[in-house]
C-alpha cells in the first residue's frame, strides 16, 4: 500500500511517499480502507523532529485520525464491523496510509449524512474544543477569546462557545476575510494576531461595537513567544487554557507575567485530549457527529488533496494558508 513517512526531520520536504506492506489487524483491532485522513498541527510537530526525544524516529508515519470502511477485524472483535463506515483515532501516527489499523475502542460509526471528509475535520478538533472549554470552567454569559481561531480546533471552539451562550466570542486571526468567515461561525468580535482590534472589521458582517477589554476565558491554540501578553487580556478570576502550540513554546519565564498580576487571581492551564477518559470522549464525539449530520455544527474543509501531495498540505500549513482543515484522500 502507499503511505507517507517522515523520511527526514525538518521541513515539509522531509515527507516521502513509499510503499509499505499492507497491515493485518491485531487482536482487538480493525483494518480500515481509508477514505479521508485528517492533517493536523501535531503532524507538523512530529515532522519537525521536535518530539524526537520522546521516541519518534525518522520513518514514522504521521496522521492520528482517519475515516473509511472496515475491511477486516482481529481476534476478539465483532465481525459485524466489517463493511461499516467509521471514524478512527490511530494514536500518535499511522494515519497517512491507504489502509490503517485502529483499536476497536477508538472507532465510531459514522451517521449516514456525515461524510468521511467531514468526520476527520471534526473528530479530533471537536473533542479538544469541547473539553478545553470545560477545562476552563466556561459558563453561559462569560466572554471568550479564541486565539488562533482559523484552524479546526479554533473554529470548533468558536462554534461551541457561541452555542454554549457566551456573552461575547472574540477571535484573533490574520485577515479581514478570515474574520468575516469566523463571524459567520459565531464570533462577535474580530481582533488581529496581537489581540488588538482590526483583524476583520465590520462591513457586511456588521460593525464591531467594541471588543471586551478583558475575557473570562481564553482558549489558546497558538502559545509561542506572545503567549504572556494575553495574560493581560484576562479578567479578574479569568482562565487561560492552552490547547495547542502551533507557534512553539512560550518564553521560559512566562509565569512572571501572571505573578505580576497576582491580585487578579488568574488561572493558567494546558489541556490534552489524552487525559479524557475513553467513554467521555466517545460520548462527546458521538453527539458532535450527530449535530454535524443535522447541520447544527459546521465542518470547515480548506482543501482535499490526494495522499501523494502530503508535502503540499504541510507547506500550506507552514505558510499559514489554511482556514479549517486540509484532508488527504488515498
Amino acid at each position: 500500500m502507499k503511505a507517507v513517512v517522515i523520511r527526514t526531520f525538518g521541513g515539509p520536504e522531509g515527507l516521502a511517499v513509499v510503499d509499505l506492506p499492507a497491515p493485518l489487524p491485531a487482536p482487538g483491532q480493525v483494518l480500515i480502507a481509508t477514505e479521508a485522513i485528517g492533517v493536523g498541527g501535531v503532524d507538523a510537530v512530529l515532522r519537525s523532529g521536535a518530539l524526537a526525544a520522546y521516541g519518534f524516529v525518522e520513518g514514522h508515519v504521521p496522521g492520528s485520525e482517519v475515516a473509511g470502511v472496515v475491511t477486516a477485524v482481529g481476534d476478539g472483535v465483532d465481525p459485524s464491523w466489517v463493511g461499516r463506515s467509521v471514524w478512527a483515532f490511530t494514536g500518535t501516527g499511522g494515519g497517512y496510509v491507504e489502509q490503517a489499523t485502529a483499536r476497536v475502542e477508538e472507532i465510531l460509526p459514522l451517521p449516514a449524512r456525515l461524510s468521511a471528509v467531514d468526520a476527520v475535520t471534526l473528530g479530533g478538533s471537536g473533542v479538544v474544543a469541547h473539553f478545553g472549554l470545560a477545562h476552563a470552567h466556561f459558563a453561559p454569559g462569560e466572554s471568550v477569546l479564541v486565539r488562533g481561531a482559523a484552524g479546526s480546533i479554533g473554529i470548533m471552539a468558536v462554534q461551541l462557545a457561541a452555542r454554549g451562550g457566551a456573552g461575547a466570542v472574540a477571535v484573533t486571526t490574520s485577515s479581514a476575510e478570515r474574520g468575516e468567515r469566523l463571524r459567520e461561525l459565531g464570533a462577535t468580535h474580530v481582533l488581529d494576531r496581537s489581540g488588538e482590534g482590526g483583524g476583520g472589521g465590520g462591513g457586511a458582517a456588521g460593525e464591531d461595537r467594541g471588543a471586551p477589554s478583558g475575557y473570562d476565558v481564553i482558549i489558546d491554540v497558538v502559545a509561542g513567544a506572545s503567549l504572556p501578553a494575553f495574560f493581560d487580556r484576562l479578567n479578574p478570576n479569568g482562565r487561560m487554557v492552552v490547547v495547542g502550540a502551533v507557534a512553539g513554546q512560550p518564553p521560559a519565564d512566562f509565569g512572571t507575567r501572571m505573578m505580576a498580576a497576582f491580585q487578579k487571581s488568574m488561572s493558567f492551564a494546558t489541556f490534552s485530549a489524552a487525559t479524557v477518559p475513553g467513554s467521555a470522549g466517545r460520548a462527546v464525539r458521538t453527539e458532535q457527529f450527530a449535530a454535524a449530520s443535522r447541520g447544527e455544527l459546521r465542518t470547515v474543509v480548506h482543501e482535499v488533496l490526494p495522499l501523494e501531495r502530503a508535502v503540499l498540505a504541510h507547506r500550506k500549513m507552514a505558510a499559514g494558508e489554511v482556514f479549517g482543515r486540509i484532508v488527504l484522500t488515498p
